[in-house]
């Protein structure tokens, strides 16, 4: 018998339907000792999350504009809820208390937070488990800065035992017992924290996708599901745009080993996509694990003779850039040339600045510019050391049409990211997938 702390997405804890199916979930599965859960998402595509709404309330808060009418939407919404699945939390007293907290001039964080303590409570008394506030045990310090150890410390102490806990997720308080929440996505975050704190087997994600897919289904049609993928391949995904975890949501879990699985409510039959700390053993044939990009970047390439032998040129350009507080996404280099690739959204407005300041302290021979870059990461541990796998994924796109304007592998061999023009991002993407993986 093992360890699993189950984490349930805005979508999965939306109304009282999807409630019942984490009830059948978690009966079902004994190991299941510990439930995070978000505030209520959409139940439908023109609703609104309980979280955007709480988040208007303060906006009109703030421009001195009446909340009544908004924060009625999100009393009737939890009042259905806790009539619905038959329980009784005070749910009318709670809500007039934080009615109360927010005339007397509460904290966004605070009202951020109340979607997931309200839906906490609720879901708790449905299933019969004990409800743990997480401003208890999760701790910031006085400066909002997170106090990792002493959360650890204070999680473990509390769901010691056999007992089965709901925990709320996103939110936690600062010493002095104030509201501070994580940035949005947070419930992941205390979901991966409370699995290292119990030392946790597996750690599941429950959402509403049936894990994590090769490609984007948007320009990929059908593509193939990620069945296990490794922290590090995540994280390439991630940083070039995947829709996966974000870095902060898993660390908490890749430090203590924990394998992390992403799950569907509406699907609990399909196994997800596990993450662990070593790569999957990768079937016959099989190379890369995902396929991600991005558009809108900007790239300025500077052109100099024996540029290699300049000593501090690389630090000037970076300092030029940092003092326009423009940070840098990569930095491809030839002998005679060196590219900065920027995001444009970041750079918008200062590319003449910048390039008058790299005139003037880097004496270019010359400067080009191209503002119209899409990135498109290969990721996939198989990649490493293979012979011939830059010829393939090169190959393919030259099959397509797709002109490469920037080549940039690291050093662990795990990507290759590839800058074309953004017209061809679509086209190099679906030229990609057919070629790795048909």
């Amino acid at each position: 018998m093992g360890i699993k702390v189950a984490k349930f997405g805005g979508s999965s804890v939306a109304d009282a339907i999807q409630i019942n199916k984490i009830r059948d979930i978690v009966f079902e599965d004994e190991d299941i000792r510990y439930v995070v859960v978000s505030a209520p998402g959409k139940r439908f595509s023109e609703d609104s999350k309980v979280t955007d709404l709480l988040y208007l309330c303060k906006t009109h808060i703030d421009h001195k504009l009446a909340y009544e009418q908004i924060f009625q939407v999100i009393t009737d919404r939890f009042m259905s809820l806790e009539s619905s699945l038959g329980v009784d939390v005070g749910i009318k007293d709670e809500l007039a208390e934080i009615r109360s907290n927010i005339n007397e001039g509460a904290s966004a964080d605070y009202i951020a937070s109340r979607g997931e303590y309200l839906n906490a409570k609720i879901i708790a008394a449905y299933l019969g488990f004990e409800f743990l506030d997480s401003a208890k045990v999760i701790k910031f310090s006085d400066k909002g800065k997170f106090m990792e150890e002493r959360t650890n410390d204070e999680l473990a102490g509390a769901l010691k035992g056999e007992g089965r806990f709901v925990v709320p997720g996103f939110y936690g308080s600062r010493i002095d017992g104030s509201i501070k929440t994580f940035s949005r996505g947070g419930s992941d975050i205390t979901g991966a924290l409370i699995a290292r704190a119990v030392g946790a087997d597996v750690y599941e994600n429950w959402t509403d996708v049936s894990g994590f897919l090769v490609a984007d289904p948007r320009i990929v049609e059908n593509p193939k599901p990620i069945s296990h993928i490794s922290y590090k391949e995540l994280r390439e995904l991630a940083y070039m745009g995947a829709s996966v975890l974000h870095e902060e949501a898993i660390y908490p879990a890749k430090v203590a080993n924990i394998p992390i699985n992403i799950r569907n409510t509406n699907r609990p039959q399909d196994p997800g996509t596990m993450i662990t700390s070593e790569p999957a053993v990768l079937e016959e044939g099989q190379i890369i694990s995902g396929i991600a990009g991005s558009r809108g970047f900007t790239s300025i390439t500077i052109f100099n003779s024996h540029m290699i032998g300049q000593k501090g040129f690389i630090r000037k350009m970076a300092g030029i850039l940092e003092d326009h507080d423009v940070t840098i996404e990569h930095i491809p280099s030839g002998i005679d040339t060196m590219s900065v690739v920027l995001n444009s959204k970041i750079v918008e407005g200062k590319v003449e600045e910048i390039m008058e300041e790299f005139e003037r302290q880097l004496k270019p021979e010359a400067m080009e510019v191209s503002t119209d870059l899409a990135l498109i990461a290969t990721v996939g541990a198989g990649m490493a050391f293979r012979t011939g796998t830059s010829a393939q994924l090169f190959g393919a796109l030259a099959e397509a049409g797709v002109n490469i304007r920037m080549i940039d592998q690291g050093s662990s061999e795990m990507n290759i990211i590839v800058g074309v023009a953004e017209k061809d991002f679509e086209k190099a993407i679906r030229a990609i997938y057919k070629a790795f993986v048909g």
